[in-house]
Parts: structure tokens; sequence; C-alpha cells
């Protein structure tokens, strides 16, 4: 058994987890942004699952934060949205990853 004392670090790890990031459509929209140059919001939509509606709320919040740039251009009459994660939000990102790996290699087996 294991005292209070012995999980502090890691609920100190825990807590410094980008609270951003760690909601799941965020989280869809992170991961499907950082391997790819950028994407525009039908390819964010078909990799996430998530509806034009919840995508942009969520998408607006990243952008908010600084994580991910928006640029909206017309092709012919119809608009087009891109987006790609920023510096900032390339670093939050790969930041959180390794925070997240501390937590879940601290567990015991």
């Amino acid at each position: 058994m294991t005292s209070t004392d012995d999980r502090a670090p890691k609920s100190a790890t825990l807590a410094q987890i980008d609270k951003l990031i760690h909601e799941p459509a965020r989280l869809s929209i992170m991961i499907t942004l950082y391997v790819v140059e950028s994407a525009d919001y039908t390819f964010i939509m078909n990799q996430t699952g998530l509806t034009w509606g919840n995508l942009s709320s969520h998408m607006r919040k990243l952008e908010n934060a600084g994580y991910v740039a928006v640029e909206k251009t017309f092709v012919g009459k119809k608009p087009h949205t891109l987006a790609a994660l920023t510096d900032a939000g390339r670093d939050a990102f790969q930041t959180y990853r390794k925070q997240i790996a501390n937590v879940l290699d601290d567990l015991p087996d």
C-alpha cells in the first residue's frame, strides 16, 4: 500500500496538464493537426467525428489560446477554411504528450 505522499508527484503532474488540450474533442483536433501541415474543416470533421458546430466552437477556443491558426478563403464562390497548429500549439501539444506519458508511466502495473 502506498501513502498519500507517494502519490503527490503524480498528482502534481496531473494537475499541470493543459485542460484546454485534455478535453476529448480538442485533443482529437490537436492530434489531427499535429500530423499534418494544415487541414480543412471537412477533413478535420471526418477525422474527429465532430459536427460543424462542435468543430467550430472547439476550434475557436484553440485559436483564442494561440494553439491553432485559422485561415478563411474562398475557392470559387465557396468558403474554404484551413487550420494549422501554431508553433505555440505544437509546443503545448508536445508538453501535453510528455506530461500524460509521465503520469501513465508512474502507474503501478
